[in-house]
């Protein structure tokens, strides 16, 4: 039989009868002649109560027992998943993480797949069993305790399952019925995307765009499996959704697909540092040991040996930064004689593999923020990509003004 992998997040499992209306979609792939595996994440807003619970038990907790809590949201989901499939007459059985067995590092809420043996599911399907029901987001680790992937890890677990099965395509079902050219909410005129590269995706992924999760994109490009982003709440036919794949797949590629944001950004600067060699590793040497995750950054010009050193962060990582660098330079690593946070900034983006082949991109970018009078204060760019920092309150105008002026609304879909 042809497999396909088929991931339902949180809202499209939300509930008994979501459930049911997950099941009736596996259903029809089943008699469309697949062998299906089905990847599950917790009922909304369940992973949330039961992280809740672990902190009010324990606020210094042991992450291996915080595992086991937190991982059994997703325990639930798939159990009662096979048993709403075994109600409409399809042989499913549901696995926990070690039951497949899913091994991953010993990194306790932030673990990572290392492999995924077959034997098991493989010899269940031979019996007879049509759908596999899997626990997303937990493995097993070397010393056979109980993992998390962190956030999302749902959607990284399905990508895996279809790599180690060699799945004809990985189905994510979730509360969208596809990848938009920016956020609907914010443009009114963002079109759905039919299909989009990987490299694409990645970039929307990491700058913002909640669609789909980093981790499992950056799985997909390596492994070249196709992820199709479906509405859990529409009825799909074979075009539905938008289908992310190899950029050869794709005919024509416009000089922009999607414009991302990222709302909770901070622009920090540390004024006046040595400008010698090796001053960058003193900076964000400390920021990287302390967790920071750091994205954008500029070094103004020397003058008389000194310059300052611009970058960004999630704003909710300042004060971590903060303590950080006062350390090190506490610890004679740095010396600054300044160190200004600001908390009111967001990060733009236009995102396109287009801009390869398309000259004139950034400056239709900054002539179409400079019309709305719009300030730049960081510009970063990479191959497919073009980033600023801009003031939080023209965010949204940003967002607007860049999608009109690449005709996104004109987009596929």
């Amino acid at each position: 039989m042809p497999l396909l992998v088929m991931k339902f997040g949180g809202t499209s499992v939300a509930d008994l009868a979501r459930i049911r209306n997950a099941a009736e979609k596996v259903k029809r792939e089943v008699e469309r002649g697949y062998d299906v595996i089905v990847i599950v994440s917790a009922m909304s807003g369940r992973t949330n109560e039961l992280v809740g619970w672990v902190e009010q038990t324990s606020p210094l907790f042991d992450a291996r027992e915080y595992d086991a809590v937190v991982s059994s949201g997703e325990n639930v989901t798939a159990g009662l998943m096979a048993l709403t499939l075994q109600e409409m007459e399809i042989p499913a059985r549901s696995w926990q993480g070690w039951q497949v067995p899913v091994m991953t590092t010993s990194a306790h809420s932030a673990a990572r797949i290392e492999d995924i043996p077959r034997a098991n599911i493989d010899a269940k399907f031979a019996e007879g069993m049509r759908v596999a029901v899997v626990a997303g987001f937990q493995g097993v680790s070397p010393e056979g305790r109980i993992t998390t992937l962190g956030r999302g890890g749902s959607d990284t677990t399905a990508v895996a399952f279809a790599a180690a099965f060699d799945a004809e395509r990985c189905d994510i079902y979730t509360d969208v019925d596809g990848v938009y050219t920016t956020d609907p909410r914010i443009e009114d005129k963002a079109r759905k995307l039919d299909k989009i590269a990987f490299e694409e995706m990645l970039e929307l992924a990491s700058l913002g765009a909640k669609v789909l999760q980093t981790r499992s994109v950056e799985l997909a490009m390596r492994y070249k499996v196709r992820l199709r982003v479906l509405s859990s709440f529409e009825e799909n036919t074979e075009n539905s959704g938008t289908l992310v794949c190899d950029e050869e797949e794709i005919m024509e590629q416009n000089a922009v697909s999607g414009v991302a944001y990222s709302r909770d950004e901070a622009k920090m600067t540390l004024i006046s540092v040595a400008d010698r060699p090796g001053i960058a590793a003193a900076i964000f040497g400390p920021l990287a040991e302390a967790g920071v995750n750091v994205d954008m950054i500029v070094q103004n010009i020397s003058e008389e040996g000194r310059t300052d050193m611009t970058f960004s962060c999630p704003v909710n990582q300042v004060a971590r930064a903060e303590d950080a660098l006062k350390k090190a330079k506490a610890a004679g690593e740095i010396n600054y004689h300044g160190l200004v946070a600001d908390t009111d900034v967001a990060k733009v983006s236009v995102v396109g593999i287009g801009m390869r082949s398309h000259a004139g991109v950034a400056n239709r970018m900054f002539d179409a923020l400079a019309r709305e009078g719009i300030n730049i204060k960081v510009i970063t760019t990479s191959e497919i990509k073009i980033s600023v920092l801009i003031d939080r309150k023209y965010m949204e105008l940003a967002v607007q003004a860049l999608h009109d002026a690449f005709g996104l609304e004109n987009a596929a879909g």
